[in-house]
């Protein structure tokens, strides 16, 4: 929607730069309150607070819209009177017709201000809500489902866009509107007014105890529709595993009974909005016959004229669009509140919030390996655990020396990944340091740490786009001749000189257009593309062939010359030359050394030597 050619609304705020971290709080159906005890409303009307001067401008349109049509009964019965007793009556048509026509263009004027006022609502929390997201810290992530927090972004506020303005407008719009008839009316004839007034008591009273009802089947509906996006992630990320493993048919009845619950959620909200509209439309109806009955009663026996009888129908079937302005808003209050509080419980999750991607655009600089040496890294009596689960480190403690190569062996659930983790700050230990160059990390912002270390998963993710988008991911400004260094140096030179569009190639979506080996090397080059101090190799070469191996490892030794190297490593003979073995078990430093020294010193790494047959380099290392 475009915005250039309409009436300027006064007071427009920019977007909001995000929010801050704040206390996590527990995903499901919301409550009555979010933010730790603030009402939903508060909340909403948060969202509509930065808006309110044009919001503000609009109402007053609306209500002038308004307005014109509260004078347009009374200026009917001047028409009637004037053509009951002879009286010219082009002056009261005429301004009958002004009334229609400036009524008519009031209200375009306030729809469109209205829609793009809604639309910059939306825009600013999504821009919240992905400036949050983005900044999660990644225990937070690990535990909720990624579907379930992108539909929090789309579909949630689009229900709180609409009732934070349309919603809140058309409230205030009914509820004046419906005051200023009712004074109107009142002028007209109070004893009619009073019949007017209790049948339209009664039936509030319904709508009072059918209005909440709307919200919590919103809550539900929005729920499961996060359950669909979390269904729908897992499948469609894992294609290849859920086909090759038949599980189709389990899939899609997981997602069914998703898209059942919402559907069901949904016919609930359905009734209730069906029920209101029912109700608003007897009011009417119940009103004017009530009145019908009394004013012709009294017509009859001449306490009132007829002219004054029609001026107050007109008035009853008047209150019917101010009636359903305010119903309508209120409903749209409801479906509001029940995705307002989704979208706060979001906004409680803490964030890393000393690493703010506004601030670093084009990803973390590249290194110059010139101007300090390779740091050491130490773990100092580290403890650390998950929630709920075993110690997965019971105070490891050991040195890497700078500019050196350090492997970490030991059987799956040893904490290997976990000591990966803490080093970048991803979790944070229960006690002792983690220090890189005798700086304690914890002492540091995140950014910083992450900036010094260059990471390979195992499962060496690949982001869709190019092959070159992809090792400048995070050194946007490396040179053609760094990234032919990396090329040649994880051999990926020789399968881009067999691709028509080289570094230009598409590799699809999380990579698929290429091999394991190549996604694992292509990680690899994007890793010594930054020229980190430090570098964390976890199962590096788990994809790769022999003479791919010998390739990868000899970069390694070139890549040690100018940072410190951390590797996790299930194949020993990838880091039998490995300055230092750590060998870890339970949590613990069972013991370290070279490969020479471990093989006759400890019986685990023994064990794992032989199962690979890898003894017998015993005596070319020793």
């Amino acid at each position: 929607m475009t915005t250039t050619h309409a009436p300027a609304p006064p007071g427009e705020p920019a977007p909001d730069p995000g929010p801050s971290a704040a206390k996590p709080a527990a995903f499901g159906t919301p409550g009555p309150d979010t933010e730790h005890g603030t009402p939903p409303l508060r909340a909403l009307l948060r969202e509509a607070r930065p808006h309110r001067m044009v919001l503000g401008a609009t109402l007053l349109l609306v209500l002038a819209a308004s307005a014109s049509g509260l004078i347009q009964p009374l200026v009917a019965q001047e028409v009637l009177q004037g053509l009951g007793s002879g009286r010219s009556v082009g002056g009261p048509i005429v301004l009958l017709a002004v009334l229609v026509v400036s009524g008519a263009l009031l209200t375009g004027i306030q729809s469109w201000w209205q829609r793009r006022t809604s639309e910059r609502v939306v825009r600013t929390i999504r821009q919240d809500l992905v400036h949050h997201l983005i900044r999660l810290r990644v225990p937070e992530l690990d535990r909720r489902p990624p579907g379930d927090l992108v539909a929090r972004v789309t579909s949630d506020s689009a229900l709180v866009q609409n009732a934070a303005t349309e919603g809140l407008v058309m409230v205030t719009n009914g509820a004046l509107t419906i005051t200023g008839a009712v004074v109107l009316m009142g002028v007209v004839h109070l004893g009619l007014l009073a019949v007017t007034f209790g049948v339209l008591l009664a039936v509030g009273l319904v709508l009072g105890l059918i209005l909440p009802r709307i919200r919590q089947a919103v809550a539900r509906a929005q729920t499961s529709v996060g359950a669909i996006g979390a269904a729908l992630d897992t499948s469609l990320g894992a294609a290849r595993t859920v086909k090759a493993n038949g599980a189709e048919g389990r899939e899609t009845a997981r997602a069914d009974a998703a898209i059942q619950e919402a559907y069901e959620a949904g016919l609930v909200g359905a009734k209730y909005a069906a029920l209101v509209q029912v109700l608003s439309g007897v009011a009417i109806q119940a009103a004017f016959l009530a009145v019908l009955g009394v004013g012709g009663a009294l017509v009859a026996s001449g306490e009132l004229q007829a002219a004054a009888l029609i001026a107050f129908l007109l008035y009853v079937f008047y209150l019917a669009s101010p009636i359903a302005s305010l119903l309508g808003g209120l409903g749209m209050l409801q479906q509001g509140l029940g995705a307002i509080g989704r979208i706060e419980q979001v906004k409680t999750l803490p964030v890393e919030d000393d690493v703010d991607p506004a601030e670093s655009p084009d990803g973390a600089p590249i290194r110059d390996g010139a101007e300090l040496p390779p740091p050491p890294v130490e773990f100092d009596n580290v403890h650390f655990a998950y929630p709920d689960r075993d110690p997965a480190l019971r105070g490891i403690t050991f040195t890497v020396a700078g500019g050196t190569r350090t492997a970490l062996v030991g059987l799956s659930g040893a904490g290997k990944t976990t000591m990966f983790a803490l080093l970048q700050r991803f979790h944070e230990p229960k006690s002792g340091r983690i220090r890189i160059g005798g700086q304690d990390i914890a002492s540091l912002p995140r950014a910083e740490v992450r900036r010094r270390i260059a990471y390979v998963e195992q499962e060496s993710p690949v982001m869709a786009g190019t092959i070159g988008e992809n090792l400048r991911y995070a050194a946007t400004d490396a040179s053609d001749e760094d990234i032919a260094e990396v090329l040649r140096l994880t051999r990926l030179d020789g399968l881009l000189d067999r691709l028509p569009d080289g570094l230009g190639t598409e590799v699809g979506n999380r990579g698929v257009t290429l091999s394991g080996g190549e996604r694992q090397r292509l990680a690899i080059a994007r890793a010594l593309l930054r020229k980190p101090e430090v570098l964390l190799l976890d199962e590096a070469t788990a994809q790769l062939d022999a003479s791919n191996e010998q390739a990868l490892r000899e970069a390694v030794d070139q890549a040690a010359r100018r940072c410190t190297v951390i590797l996790i490593a299930h194949r020993l003979s990838t880091v039998t030359d490995a300055e230092q073995i750590v060998v870890l078990e339970s949590g613990l430093v069972r013991a370290s050394g070279t490969h020479g020294e471990l093989i006759g010193a400890d019986s685990l790494y023994h064990e794992l030597a032989a199962s690979q047959m890898l003894t017998s380099t015993v005596s070319g290392s020793a």
